[in-house]
């Protein structure tokens, strides 16, 4: 999800550079729509990462000339399906900057790039397929749709699951920061999950269920957002939310939330790395409640009481 977004002002900026040709956007079916109303992006072409969606990439996804394709993602299955796709050529990070050296192989162009952040590096690689330069982010979400109830006035909203447990912040902490939201300022907080996700015990927290259009629509609705980095915090900055991004053992130069509107938390021990913990990581435990309802207090400029 998060790497979805992250490549939107990219496209939208190789569409700009290249008016005339159509522009097609293979991705998962579970995160179509976020390419939903997008008016930069001609056809959204569906890939089943399976070992047999592969095999039948080159049916799928050749359905008509590709004068060439551009490898966002950088791992070997990303550049695959463009291998699959049958460019003339394809254009890639250089290996030291993609995240599986092997995919650099199949590159005819490979970019080097000194941006930190993932959306200005996915910039700097659509520029040299002929992206315009120079043109202001932007990111073309759709409206999504509301799914579930929420609460009718202001709320906060989280998305406390990442794909690595060792992003994620503690839900005891969750239950805390909501008890002050409700007793300070009456504003609850909204925990966003999947159907059927499992948060255990949150109250005074707020459960909401949803797919991604209505985690969509409730971010748009929400006054401000919490978020790790998992993909619900970039969509948060990607719509401008003000809010608290809450960081471990990633980066934020280069994984963080882009854009000013949300203030990054990270403790000061916090050591740098990509290896997929199942456990969190002591850094994210660290980070106190009080740290995030003050900083969310800075965020929405709320005088102390």
């Amino acid at each position: 999800m998060g790497d979805i977004i992250h490549t939107l002002p990219a496209v939208r900026a190789l569409k700009l550079g290249h008016p005339n040709a159509a522009i097609f956007w293979v991705v998962e079916p579970k995160w179509a729509p976020l390419l939903e109303q997008n008016p930069f992006v001609d056809r959204v072409l569906l890939f089943d990462r399976s070992i047999r969606g592969l095999l039948a990439a080159p049916r799928t996804l050749r359905v008509s000339r590709c004068r060439f394709a551009v490898d966002f993602q950088g791992l070997l299955k990303s550049a695959l399906v463009a291998l699959a796709a049958g460019p003339e050529t394809i254009y890639g990070f250089d290996a030291d900057l993609v995240r599986e050296r092997a995919a650099a192989v199949f590159y005819q162009h490979r970019i080097s790039t000194p941006a930190a952040h993932v959306v200005d590096r996915n910039r700097d690689l659509a520029a040299a397929a002929g992206a315009v330069r120079d043109v202001e982010p932007c990111f073309p979400l759709p409206p999504g749709r509301p799914e579930g109830q929420l609460p009718a006035g202001d709320f906060v909203l989280a998305s406390p699951f990442a794909g690595w447990a060792s992003k994620q912040w503690p839900i005891a902490h969750y239950r805390a920061l909501a008890a002050r939201l409700d007793s300070e300022w009456r504003m609850p907080l909204v925990l966003n999950g999947v159907p059927g996700a499992s948060f255990g015990d949150i109250a005074p927290a707020i459960a909401h269920y949803s797919g991604l259009p209505g985690l969509i629509d409730a971010t748009r609705r929400a006054a401000a957002a919490i978020g790790v980095d998992s993909g619900p915090l970039h969509l948060a900055a990607a719509l401008d939310k003000p809010g608290v991004a809450i960081f471990g053992p990633t980066d934020p130069a280069r994984n963080g939330p882009y854009g000013a509107s949300l203030r990054v938390l990270r403790s000061a021990g916090a050591v740098t790395t990509y290896k997929r913990g199942a456990a969190i990581d002591p850094s994210m435990q660290t980070i106190s409640p009080d740290q995030v309802f003050e900083t969310l207090r800075t965020a929405l400029g709320r005088a102390r009481s």
